[in-house]
């Protein structure tokens, strides 16, 4: 069993994909709009004008696939309660991903050395998508 985060950006999807691509390398994997869905939505499920929103799309970011949309375009995104963790081989690795990420975000945490990591901070993207970037450790033998 595997758990992937399925983040929810409220019209934001497709801008969002680009900056997550820039900014930590990801690859478009799959994406369809909701003007591609082989069966129309019910009705007053999609407000008018969000035909060519993002219904899904799947990201692979190293290892790991995250799954987003535009959702129902709401109003309603609030990116509260957990973080994504992303593990650095290297230090100006960590400090490359955290820049990028912090830009037009908002630093909750600077990076700095803890008990756990030669480099660890927290940061919420520009979307609101919190992050904790860190240089992985190997574990003990």
């Amino acid at each position: 069993m595997k758990i992937e985060p399925y983040l929810f950006f409220d019209g934001r999807c497709e801008e969002a994909i680009e900056f997550y691509k820039a900014a930590l390398g990801a690859e478009l994997l799959f994406m369809m709009r909701n003007s591609d869905s082989p069966e129309p939505p019910p009705p007053g499920m999609l407000p008018p004008g969000s035909e060519h929103k993002v219904m899904h799309a799947s990201l692979r970011v190293g290892a790991t696939v995250v799954m987003m949309s535009d959702g129902r375009c709401g109003g309603d995104t609030v990116f509260k309660g957990f973080s994504l963790s992303l593990g650095s081989p290297d230090e100006a690795g960590a400090r490359r991903l955290f820049d990028a990420l912090a830009d037009g975000g908002q630093v909750g945490m600077p990076l700095a050395k803890t008990f756990w990591s030669p480099l660890f901070g927290m940061v919420n993207d520009r979307f609101g998508v919190g992050w904790m970037v860190s240089v992985s450790v190997p574990a003990a033998a």
